[in-house]
C-alpha cells in the first residue's frame, strides 16, 4: 500500500495544470516565461507570429522546442495583417492623437486572433503573453482574447507577484536563463526596448524615458537619416479603389507592385530610403499615464498622404466631416484595444461605406523625409474645373453669393448686437 500511495502522489505531481498557448517571440523574456510556466506545472504551446519583423524563425522554433514546448506554431500573418488590419487603418486615415499611425496597436489584434484560434484548435484552457503590467499591449491582447474566446483564462506573468518579485529586471532574467540553459543574447542590449512589424518599428523605455533626451543617431533601423538620403526624389503613382491602394508604380523605373503585401513592402522600401515617417512623441496610454515613444512608419506615412488627397478629391464635404470624426473614434478604439468590439465593428462598417467612391490615382514625390503631392485624377472626382475656374462663369451665377453671404451674416450681426448691449450695461 505504501508503494501504491507513493505512485499515486507521483502521478498527481506529474499532472499538468492545463495547456497554455504562449505568444512567444524567441527573446529573453518569453523564453524565460515559457520555462517558468513549465515550472508551474503547465504544458506550453509556443506561438510565434510572423508580421514582418526581422526574426530567425527557424532558430526561434528550435529554441522553443529545446525549452520543452509541447508544440510550436510559426504562423505567417503578413498578408492578412496588411489586408485585414492595415488597409482599414488606411481607409480611416487612422492617427492617434494627431501623430501616431498605430503600427503596434493594429498588430496586436491580428496576433491575438491567431493565438485564440490555436487555443481553440488545441483545446487549450489558457493563453499567456509577455506584455508588461504598465503598458497598453496587455489590454489589447486580452480584450481580443476575451472577445473571441470568452471562456479562456489568461496568465499574465508580469502581473503575478510571484513572477515579477523574482524577476525584477533584465539581470534576473539573464541569471535565470544561464542557470537553465536558455541561450542568451551575446551582444549588448540597446538601452531601449523595440517592437517591430511590417508597418513600423517603435522604440521606448530605457534612456528614452527622459523625454528631454534626444534619440541616438543609431536608433533608427527602418529609415535613413533624411540628411543622408538620396539627392534625387522617387516619384510614385498610387492607384486606389474603394479607399484601398491597389497598385504602386515607380514613374521613372516603370516598375509596379499590385499585391497588397508586395505593394506595402515596396512603399516601406522607398519611404525608408528617404527617411520618411519618423516621429518622436509623448502620448496618453489607455491605462492613464503618459509615455514617450519614437516611431518610424515609412510606407504608412506615404499612404496617409496619398489617401487623404484622393479622398478629399472624391468625397462629399459633409460626408467627409462625419467620416473624419469616425476616423478619430476608430483610432482611439484601436489604440485602446477594442478592435473586436461592437462599436469598432460599427465604425469600420461606416468608414468602409464612405470609401465606395474613393477611387483614382495620386502622383507624389518622396524626398528627404517628406512626401509631396504632385497631382491626382479620378473617374469619380467631385472637382469641376469649369465650375471653379476664375476664367469661365460656367453654371454658376455670382449674384447668388450676395444672398448666401447675407444669410450667413445674420448670426454674426445678432452676436454683435448682443455684445453691444452687454457693453452698454457696463
Amino acid at each position: 500500500t505504501e508503494i501504491n500511495v507513493k505512485c499515486m502522489m507521483f502521478s498527481l505531481n506529474c499532472m499538468s495544470k492545463g495547456l497554455v498557448v504562449l505568444a512567444y517571440s524567441g527573446g529573453l523574456d518569453t523564453s524565460c516565461i515559457l520555462l517558468w510556466l513549465k515550472e508551474q506545472g503547465y504544458d506550453v504551446i509556443a506561438f510565434l507570429a510572423n508580421i514582418g519583423q526581422d526574426e530567425d524563425f527557424d532558430a526561434a522554433q528550435k529554441k522553443a522546442e529545446k525549452l520543452g514546448a509541447k508544440k510550436v506554431f510559426i504562423e505567417d500573418l503578413r498578408s492578412e495583417f496588411v489586408q485585414e488590419f492595415i488597409w482599414p487603418a488606411v481607409q480611416a486615415n487612422a492617427v492617434y492623437e494627431d501623430r501616431y499611425l498605430l503600427g503596434t496597436s493594429i498588430a496586436r489584434p491580428c496576433i491575438a486572433r491567431r493565438q485564440v484560434q490555436i487555443a481553440r484548435q488545441e483545446r487549450a484552457q489558457y493563453v499567456s503573453h509577455g506584455a508588461t503590467g504598465k503598458g497598453n499591449d496587455q489590454v489589447r491582447f486580452e480584450l481580443t482574447c476575451y472577445a473571441l474566446y470568452p471562456q479562456v483564462q489568461i496568465i499574465a506573468p508580469w502581473r503575478i507577484p510571484e513572477f515579477y518579485s523574482r524577476f525584477r529586471g533584465r539581470k534576473d532574467l539573464m541569471e535565470y536563463a544561464e542557470k537553465h540553459g536558455i541561450p542568451v543574447p551575446v551582444t549588448p542590449k540597446a538601452p531601449w526596448s523595440m517592437d517591430a512589424n511590417l508597418m513600423h518599428i517603435s522604440y521606448e523605455s530605457g534612456i528614452l524615458e527622459n523625454p528631454k533626451n534626444h534619440a541616438p543617431s543609431d536608433l533608427y533601423q527602418m529609415t535613413k537619416n533624411p540628411e543622408d538620403s538620396p539627392s534625387e526624389p522617387d516619384v510614385l503613382e498610387i492607384d486606389f479603389a474603394k479607399g484601398v491602394p491597389v497598385r504602386v508604380t515607380h514613374v521613372k523605373e516603370g516598375t509596379s507592385k499590385d499585391t497588397p503585401l508586395e505593394l506595402f513592402c515596396y512603399l516601406n522600401e522607398i519611404g525608408g530610403k528617404h527617411g520618411v515617417g519618423r516621429i518622436d512623441i509623448v502620448e496618453n496610454r489607455f491605462i492613464g499615464m503618459k509615455s514617450r515613444g519614437i516611431y518610424e512608419t515609412p510606407g504608412g506615412t506615404i499612404l496617409l498622404h496619398a489617401h487623404l488627397d484622393i479622398e478629399t478629391f472624391t468625397m462629399d464635404r459633409e460626408v467627409r466631416k462625419i467620416k473624419q470624426s469616425l476616423g478619430i473614434k476608430f483610432s482611439e478604439l484601436i489604440y485602446n484595444g477594442f478592435w473586436y468590439s461592437p462599436e469598432c465593428e460599427f465604425v469600420r462598417h461606416c468608414i468602409d461605406k464612405s470609401q465606395e467612391n474613393v477611387e483614382g490615382r495620386v502622383q507624389l514625390s518622396v524626398f528627404k523625409g517628406q512626401v509631396y503631392i504632385l497631382g491626382r485624377e479620378s473617374p469619380k472626382s467631385l472637382y469641376n474645373e469649369e465650375l471653379v475656374s476664375m476664367d469661365v462663369q460656367g453654371d454658376y451665377d455670382p449674384c447668388d453669393a450676395s444672398g448666401f453671404i447675407k444669410i450667413n451674416a445674420v448670426r454674426l450681426r445678432e452676436h454683435n448686437r448682443l455684445q453691444g448691449a452687454a457693453q452698454k450695461t457696463l
